[in-house]
């Protein structure tokens, strides 16, 4: 049966399926790692910690994130999809709980009796308790950071598997989804649950839902080439982009690995590697910061900030489903795939820059106590776009380059993802200190830092396209 008429047949849509559990497990994903952001006022007052302190334990989750993404593509490409992702999130999820401990870890090294004396601490003591909770939550992150890097080259690397070229960046855009789920989620359940039970619970309950979509993720993954669940028809749409040959069923991924160092001589690596430095960092600076941002700037515990960080990520969620759909309006006129998301994402590099407006619009006597209501839906709107430039520069790696190389490069990109981050989210934490400091307030400190994330994506934008400028997809690897 030629592939014509495999198409014609009724084909079944197990490959939606395999997106929602990539949906489901990114929800997850960004659960865990909001955990820390949104119990940051509870945890700085218990463990007597600046701003500095505080971005010394991001900042180190995304260099332990930007190092294992490093090898986390390769971790993926040699185990498999199924296997890998599993074990990455099984990692994760026991990293989230380990976090319970890092209160009773301090009271043991500080010799205090509870999170009452930790609190109450004065004198010398005090520096103590500072340093022996960051260096336990440091710990805890980084295990956090090992497991999480292998999300998004699995995911990416599943997507290849099951969509076609032309439907990668809509389900990557679907399961991208998940990081605004998860981040309106978050803020809607764990302040109440720590109010309630505990910060240590919190941690707890959250990374046991890790636990569950594993059992899933067990029973339901199968390579889609001997796949029962999927017909022949599934399959010769999922392969359109590559010709089959007569009694081919042997999966792309299972050839040989391509060389680290090889992937590095091309410049659509660099292009990708270069979007994700100067962008990735403003997301994370959104999800660790914002709380502290509110209470900072406008006097907000962890539960009164729960109904505007969901409203902030609930706008982003528009970003994610139709800005992975965006590029086809321009391919479907004409353009090649990365002609038309190269367009799509120069439009999208716009939209950030109304975080401009956070600040002075934010601080305008007129809206009284409501004031903080301006930089939720900038920052949201910038979000947002952000969460479409990311579905779209994940798709840039699955046109332009095979299937075996997907994973390595993905994990290559979101390398320098995570370095970026390290950099803006120590260096907002330093910065947030001195402004206090130098000028009264961190006021200044926020307003030089959301400028830079206002013009970062039309910063990256324009160092890609001089790197790749036209589509030139590997053939050599």
């Amino acid at each position: 049966m030629n592939t014509l008429n495999k198409l014609n047949e009724h084909m079944t849509k197990y490959r939606w399926t395999i997106c929602s559990l990539l949906f489901f497990a990114t929800t997850i994903n960004y659960l865990d790692r909001q955990v820390l952001s949104l119990l940051q006022p509870m945890l700085e007052e218990q463990f007597h910690w600046t701003d500095s302190d505080y971005g010394t334990i991001t900042s180190v989750f995304s260099l332990g994130y930007a190092i294992c993404m490093l090898f986390a593509g390769r971790f993926i490409d040699k185990l498999g999809t199924k296997k890998g992702y599993a074990i990455a999130i099984a990692i994760w999820s026991a990293a989230a709980c380990v976090h319970a401990l890092c209160g009773i870890l301090t009271e043991r090294i500080t010799g205090l009796p509870d999170a009452e004396a930790l609190r109450n601490a004065t004198g010398p003591v005090v520096g103590t308790i500072a340093t022996a909770s960051i260096i336990a939550f440091v710990g805890a992150r980084l295990l956090l950071a090992l497991g999480e890097a292998g999300n998004f080259p699995a995911a990416i690397k599943a997507t290849a598997e099951y969509f076609p070229k032309r439907d990668r960046a809509f389900a990557t855009g679907i399961f991208n989804s998940g990081a605004n789920v998860g981040a309106i989620l978050a803020p809607l359940t764990v302040p109440f649950m720590a109010d309630a039970w505990g910060w240590e619970m919190a941690f707890i309950v959250v990374g046991a839902s890790g636990f569950i979509w594993l059992i899933f993720w067990l029973l339901l993954y199968r390579d889609p080439h001997n796949n029962p669940k999927m017909n022949d028809a599934e399959r010769a749409y999922i392969n359109q982009d590559y010709e089959e040959k007569e009694n081919n069923t042997e999966p792309e991924v299972a050839e040989a690995k391509v060389p680290f160092m090889q992937c590095l001589k091309y410049k659509q690596t660099w292009a990708f590697v270069v979007g994700k430095f100067m962008t990735d960092g403003v997301w994370w600076f959104f999800l660790f910061w914002t709380p502290a941002y509110l209470k900072a700037e406008y006097g907000m515990g962890a539960t009164d900030i729960a109904i505007p960080i969901g409203v902030l990520y609930t706008i982003t969620v528009f970003g994610s489903v139709f800005g992975g759909k965006f590029p086809t309006f321009f391919i479907n006129k004409g353009l090649d795939p990365y002609a038309g998301r190269m367009k799509a994402m120069l439009i999208i590099a716009l939209f950030p820059l109304l975080i401009l407006l956070a600040q002075p619009l934010g601080h305008i006597e007129a809206l009284g106590n409501y004031g903080y209501w301006i930089p939720i839906l900038v920052i949201g709107i910038g979000a947002a776009a952000h969460q479409a430039w990311s579905a779209n520069i994940f798709s840039t790696v699955g046109d332009m380059f095979p299937k075996k190389a997907i994973a390595t490069i993905t994990g290559i990109g979101g390398m320098a993802g995570g370095v970026g981050s390290f950099f803006i989210q120590k260096g907002s934490g330093m910065l947030f200190d001195y402004s206090l400091v130098e000028w009264g307030s961190k006021t200044q400190g926020y307003t030089i830092v959301f400028s830079f994330c206002a013009v970062a994506y039309l910063v990256g934008w324009v160092i890609m396209k001089i790197l790749v400028p036209k589509f030139k997809p590997i053939t050599d690897l």
